[in-house]
């Protein structure tokens, strides 16, 4: 909205006894006006960005570094299990860990929006930490401990993943939220892609400490500790540089049925279905690419280093470009769509390792197209609700995820390497939708530039 400035000798004189009356009536716009701006928010310093985001690198970096020690750590608590049987539980873990997001994620957004967003950032960076360490106990190394551990996991993690973006949005200016939001995607993504780096770092410690069957036990507790560490680290970070509670402005209530509402129900089916693809598609990356003769542990770390490589190349051509001023979000949801079903298929019917890291390659752009756009968009809400909006987001993710590795689970353990094409039906599912309901995606057209002065 451009403001125009009026200098004193224009501006028109207000009889004091009118002062009260005409602020009351400039606050209340006429009959039909266009909806304004909210006011602008309270910038972050940088060294609160930098532990907003850091935070976000720290658990995708947790949850990057367990995945693929999910197999041989489950082969070791239950010891005869048939690969099939390891497979189910390696998507089962990870169900329990998506299924504490779906639930956490709602309730920690609401309760963020009223109780302060610092304050239960900080309850899910020690509930995280807590989690993690309690894993370390032996009466705690069953299997079914480590289901409830890992679900509570996720429920604490449910209180990171949507309260930092709901923070960063905001308090950013319209004008650089873009960027802001490339970067978290960025410490996501470099998160995952340092997971693996942990399990080097674990494997070149435990050598030093112990040799043959009890490697990969100490390797894994290693991992454990350095995972907590690292997010004990990130809490005292937000603790020193975050207030208690940081208030945003007073923004404009959303009423049921409004456009920006009825937008939102969109891009929650489209991230149901994209985290699907995406959990189910990581899953098979630890149970299949163990499959090819010579794999090796190293091997499956690179895929995964590979699939968090290229989509952060994706999310720093959309942010760092105008890609998103000139292209409609649409057609960018559906490019990513097609690009992400040519991987799975390709890794469905694939008959080397060069094939499935092409495959991977594939997979990893369409949906590193498709997620970024998603939270970028969903940023645009009422800074009121922010954080219940990207709750039912992270939720809505959650929900994707777990059904995807229950899915992906059951796939792989009865399918092999043909799991990943059947991962690819949500996808086509969002192109049938897209093409004969297009006004339920009415709001992924390009995202206006804020006006200035």
């Amino acid at each position: 909205m451009v403001k125009t400035e009026v200098s004193g000798r224009d501006r028109p004189s207000i009889p004091p006894g009118s002062r009260q009356q005409a602020k009351a009536s400039a606050r209340v716009p006429p009959a039909g006006a266009a909806r304004t701006a909210e006011p602008g928010p309270a910038d972050l310093r940088p060294l609160q960005l930098f532990f907003l985001a850091a935070a976000v690198f720290v658990v995708s970096a947790g949850y990057g570094s367990l995945l693929p020690l999910l197999p041989a750590w489950i082969a070791q608590q239950s010891p005869g299990s048939s690969p099939a049987e390891v497979s189910r539980h390696v998507g089962f873990l990870s169900g329990a860990y998506t299924g504490g997001v779906l639930v956490g994620a709602p309730i920690w957004g609401v309760i963020s929006d009223r109780l302060g967003r610092p304050r239960i950032l900080i309850v899910g960076l020690i509930g995280y930490v807590t989690s993690l360490l309690l894993l370390l106990l032996p009466s705690m190394g069953g299997l079914w401990a480590i289901y409830g551990l890992r679900t509570a996991a996720g429920l604490f993690v449910a209180a990171v993943v949507p309260i930092v973006p709901a923070l960063v949005a905001a308090h950013t200016p319209t004008a650089v939220r873009a960027r802001r939001f490339a970067w978290l995607g960025a410490a996501s993504l470099l998160g995952f892609l340092f997971g693996p780096g942990l399990i080097v770092l674990a494997n070149a410690i435990a050598s030093l400490i112990v040799e043959g069957p009890g490697l990969v036990a100490l390797s894994t507790r290693i991992v454990i500790v350095l995972a907590a560490l690292m997010g004990a680290g990130m809490m005292l970070g937000l603790a020193w540089t975050l207030p208690p509670r940081v208030d945003a402005p007073e923004a404009e209530t959303l009423e049921p049925g409004s456009r920006d509402r009825a937008s939102l129900v969109g891009l929650w089916l489209l991230s149901v279905a994209v985290n699907f693809v995406l959990s189910g598609f990581e899953l098979g990356i630890v149970l299949q690419g163990g499959q090819h003769a010579h794999s090796t542990t190293q091997e499956i770390a690179l895929m995964f280093a590979e699939c968090s490589l290229v989509m952060l190349g994706v999310n720093a051509i959309l942010f760092f470009t105008s890609l998103l001023d000139k292209v409609s979000s649409r057609l960018v949801i559906a490019v990513g769509s097609l690009i992400g079903m040519s991987g799975l298929a390709l890794l469905g019917f694939h008959q080397s390792k060069e094939w499935m890291f092409i495959g991977i390659s594939l997979a990893s752009a369409g949906t590193g197209l498709v997620l970024p756009v998603i939270s970028f968009l969903a940023a645009g809400a009422s800074r009121r609700s922010l954080g219940a909006t990207m709750g039912s987001l992270a939720a809505a993710a959650g929900l994707g995820q777990t059904l995807g590795s229950f899915a992906g689970g059951w796939l792989f353990g009865a399918l092999a390497q043909l799991g990943f094409g059947w991962l690819a039906l949500p996808l086509v599912a969002t192109l049938i939708l897209m093409l004969f309901r297009p006004s339920s995606w009415a709001a992924t057209g390009p995202v206006p530039k804020a006006s200035s002065a």
